[in-house]
C-alpha cells in the first residue's frame, strides 16, 4: 500500500488549529477499552489536559488515573456527546466492537456519524481515529467495518487523522494473548492454515507514541497512515519466537481442515480469549497484511521494537502494573503473579436486589465465612474444601480473625482478603489448590434510597488447558451458587434492623500489594 491522502481539506477546516502540546485539551472517547486504558496515562505524561469518557463512568473511576477529568458518553446517544467534547481541541475516537453478532457494523456507522456531528458542533479541531490495517480484498466484516467507520468520520466537518495498525504486541492485546495462551498451554499444536498469514506486528508503546505525537502535528490532519513494526511475521513465527522468549519450543502442525468457525471453537477450548473476539480475529486472517509506514515514521521518528523486544516490554509492563485497586482484567496480582496464567478471565456471577441500605448489605458481606459459612449451598462449599484438604491444601482451615471486621491480608477460611472498600466492594483471593488463580468479588450499589443491588462475581484466570477444564467442570453449578448467594445476602440484609448494623470506616479503600493470591496454585 502507498501513503494515503484521501481528504483534501479546505482552509476553513484548519481555522481552529490545535494549541501547543503543553496546552492541548484532548478527549479520549472509548477510554475504558484496551488502547484507551493505555493511552490516557501517556497523554497525561505528555502534558495534555485529558478528559476520559466511556459508557460506564464507574469503570473509569476504577482506573484511578491522577490528573484527568472523567466523563460518561455513548456515541449511540448523541445527547451525551456535547458535554464530553465541550472545550476540546483534539478528540481520540477509540470506539470499535469485536462482537460480530447482530448488525454491529450499522451501529458503528451510526456512532461515527453522531460523533462527527457532535465534534463539529463543539468546535473540536481534529479527530484522531485508530483503525486497522486492511488487505485490499478483505471480506472480514470486522475489518471492513473499521474502514467504513473511518470513512464516515471523514464525511464530517472536522479533519480526521486515521492511524491503521495490525497486530498489537502488548499485555491484553487480543491477538497477542491468543499467541501467549497457545504457547503456554500446548506443547504440540494442530493449527489452522491462518497461522501462515503474515503481518507487521507493532509494539504497544510504539503505537501509543504515534497516537500521542500526531495530535501535535497539524500536517497530519486529513491523512491516513499505516503504523507497523520493523518485521513481517506469520502467527507461526510469532508463536515460535514467543516460545523462545519463555523457554518453550511448541511443535506446530498446520492443517487445512479447520475452518474459521471451527478455529474459533478450537481457540475457545485452549485459550481464555473470549470466543466472539477470537472469531472476529480469525475472520480477518485470510490474507497477508502489508503496511507502508514510511510517512508516519518520518513524522514521528522513534526506535521501533522488534517482536522479541516487544514481548520483553510486555513482561516489564505487567511487573510494573502488578497492583490494582479492584479486580481488573489481566492485572498480574489477580493472576497469582504468574504471567503464564490466562490474561483474560472466565467469569460467572449472580445478582439480587435488597430492600436495604448498602451499609446493611455490607454488614452481611463482611461477616461471610467462619461460623456463618457462605449463606447458600454450604454443602457444595464443604465438598470442595474437603477435596482440597485431601490433596494437601488448606480447604479445612476454617475461621477468621474477627467475626465482622475485615482488613487486607485477613484470611476467611481458605480465602484471603485482597481488597476492602466498605460499603461498596469486597475482593477475595482464592486459596485452594487449583490450576489457575481465582477472585471472588462482592459489589454493592445503591439503586435508590430504599434499595441496594448486590452482585457476586467469580473470576478465573486459567493455568493452561487444565485450568480451562477445571473451570468448565464447575460451570454447571455457577449460576445456582452465585445467584443463590446474592439472594441470601439480600434477604439477610432485609431482615436485619438498621440499628443492628455495625459502624465501619468508609474513609478509604485498601488493597493487597504483596504476596500472590494462592501459593498453592504455583
Amino acid at each position: 500500500m502507498t501513503d494515503k491522502h484521501f481528504t483534501e481539506p479546505g482552509p476553513e477546516q484548519f481555522a481552529a488549529e490545535p494549541r501547543a502540546s503543553h496546552a492541548l485539551r484532548v478527549a479520549v472517547i472509548g477510554a475504558s477499552g484496551y488502547i484507551g486504558t493505555n493511552l490516557v496515562p501517556k497523554l497525561v505524561e505528555r502534558g495534555y489536559q485529558v478528559r476520559a469518557t466511556a459508557r460506564s463512568r464507574e469503570v473509569l473511576e476504577g482506573r484511578r488515573w491522577p490528573g484527568i477529568e472523567i466523563g460518561c458518553a455513548d456515541v449511540l446517544a448523541p445527547a451525551t456527546l456535547a458535554e464530553a467534547l465541550a472545550g476540546i481541541d483534539v478528540a481520540y475516537y477509540l470506539v470499535h466492537s469485536l462482537d460480530t453478532s447482530g448488525d454491529f457494523s450499522a451501529l458503528e456507522q451510526q456512532g461515527a456519524d453522531n460523533f462527527a456531528e457532535a465534534a463539529a458542533n463543539a468546535g473540536v479541531s481534529r479527530i484522531i481515529y485508530l483503525g486497522g490495517l486492511i488487505p485490499e480484498n478483505a471480506d472480514s466484516q470486522h475489518l471492513v467495518s473499521r474502514r467504513i467507520t473511518g470513512e464516515r468520520l471523514r464525511k464530517g466537518r472536522v479533519p480526521v487523522t486515521e492511524i491503521r495498525a495490525g497486530i498489537i504486541v502488548g499485555p491484553g492485546s487480543y491477538a497477542f494473548e491468543v499467541i501467549r495462551d497457545l504457547v503456554n498451554n500446548l506443547p504440540v499444536m494442530v493449527t489452522p492454515r491462518w497461522v501462515k498469514v503474515k503481518s507487521p506486528p507493532i509494539a504497544l508503546e510504539n503505537l501509543l507514541e504515534y497516537l500521542v505525537r500526531v495530535a501535535e502535528l497539524i500536517e497530519t490532519a486529513g491523512q491516513i497512515y499505516d503504523a507497523a513494526g520493523p518485521e513481517m511475521l506469520s502467527y507461526h513465527e510469532l508463536m515460535l519466537q514467543y516460545g523462545e522468549c519463555v523457554g518453550k519450543r511448541p511443535f506446530i502442525i498446520p492443517v487445512p481442515v479447520l475452518t474459521p468457525t471451527l478455529s474459533s471453537y478450537w481457540l475457545r477450548a485452549v485459550t481464555s480469549v473470549p470466543t466472539p473476539i477470537a472469531r472476529a480475529l480469525i475472520a480477518g486472517l485470510k490474507l497477508d497484511i502489508e503496511a507502508d509506514d514510511g510517512a508516519l515514521r518520518r513524522l514521528v521518528p522513534q526506535p521501533l521494537l522488534t517482536y522479541r523486544e516487544a514481548v520483553a516490554a510486555v513482561f516489564d509492563a505487567e511487573r510494573d502494573n502488578a497492583v490494582a485497586a479492584r479486580w481488573t482484567e489481566g492485572v498480574l496480582m489477580f493472576r497469582d503473579y504468574n504471567p503464564n496464567f490466562g490474561y483474560y478471565a472466565k467469569k460467572a456471577g449472580g445478582t439480587a436486589l435488597a430492600q436495604a441500605s448498602p451499609e446493611s448489605v455490607w454488614a452481611q458481606v463482611a461477616a461471610i465465612g467462619g461460623d456463618n459459612r457462605y449463606y447458600f449451598a454450604n454443602l457444595l462449599w464443604t465438598v470442595r474444601e474437603f477435596f482440597d484438604w485431601a490433596i494437601g491444601g488448606q480447604g479445612l482451615n476454617r475461621g477468621r480473625r474477627h467475626p465482622t471486621e475485615l482488613r487486607v491480608g485477613d484470611t476467611i477460611d481458605s480465602w484471603r482478603v485482597i481488597g476492602v472498600d466498605p460499603p461498596r466492594r469486597l475482593t477475595l483471593g482464592f486459596g485452594m489448590k487449583a490450576p489457575g488463580a481465582g477472585v471472588l468479588e462482592f459489589d454493592i450499589k445503591s439503586e435508590d434510597p430504599q434499595h441496594s443491588r448486590i452482585t457476586v462475581t467469580a473470576y478465573w484466570h486459567p493455568a493452561g488447558v487444565w485450568g480451562l477444564l477445571y473451570w468448565y467442570a464447575f460451570s454447571p453449578s455457577h449460576a445456582l451458587v452465585f445467584n443463590g448467594m446474592a439472594r441470601a445476602l439480600a434477604e439477610r440484609a432485609q431482615a436485619t434492623p438498621a440499628h443492628d448494623v455495625p459502624a465501619f470506616d468508609t474513609s478509604s479503600s485498601t488493597i493487597s500489594e504483596t504476596k500472590p493470591l494462592s501459593e498453592s496454585s504455583k
